[in-house]
């Protein structure tokens, strides 16, 4: 015959196992039903240093096909090529919540922007902008758009845009918008300009 105390032993870890089972279960079922946050893959920069200025943003509504002004308050490094970066990450950084209006691929960033004599800036994005960047010809367009008036609305004197992905040219952004050849500021603000209308 199996000892009194030895019979408790058993039931209690039973008991013990069953709980713990039934806790592991419980566990995984709320795991699997937490939706997994979105994590910014883009390296650290370092922290800007500057006074903070209110800037205006050009930003992209894919909804009704428009870009509306958006003023925020940023802090801004005194040198006109890292205020021009700072402004693009700004508006990247806007696309990059999941709340965006325009909501851009994960790990998107602006490499640099470098600023040319006389009056040309070139964009330099990462890869993962235009890797994960969807395709459609008004999606793509709004992208452009958006980079191109912001940078113009907010640094005077550019009157081309060049862009280019990971420093090197490539023909579109998704497969529609061009990048092979500068963007004539003047023509992008004229579009923009019929976009604003739109809302």
């Amino acid at each position: 015959m199996i000892p009194r105390h030895l019979l408790i032993a058993m039931a209690v870890l039973l008991v013990a196992v069953l709980g713990l089972t039934f806790y592991a279960l419980r566990m995984r079922r709320t795991a699997a039903a937490t939706p997994l946050a979105s994590t910014d893959t883009r390296p650290l920069a370092p922290p800007i240093s500057g006074p903070t200025e209110r800037i205006t943003l050009f930003v992209a509504h894919d909804d009704d096909g428009s870009l509306r002004a958006q003023s925020a308050l940023i802090p801004l490094p005194s040198g006109r090529q890292q205020r021009t970066e700072e402004l693009l990450r700004a508006l990247v950084s806007l696309y990059l919540d999941k709340s965006s209006p325009h909501v851009l691929g994960s790990g998107a960033d602006v490499r640099s922007v470098f600023l040319v004599d006389p009056g040309v800036a070139i964009i330099d994005l990462n890869s993962a902008f235009a890797d994960t960047h969807r395709s459609g010809v008004l999606v793509e367009e709004l992208t452009v758009a958006s980079l191109i008036h912001t940078i113009s609305a907010n640094t005077p004197g550019i009157l081309k845009v060049k862009i280019l992905v990971d420093g090197k040219e490539r023909e579109t952004l998704a497969g529609h918008a061009d990048l092979s050849a500068f963007y004539d500021v003047t023509a992008i603000n004229q579009l923009a300009s019929q976009l604003q209308s739109a809302q």
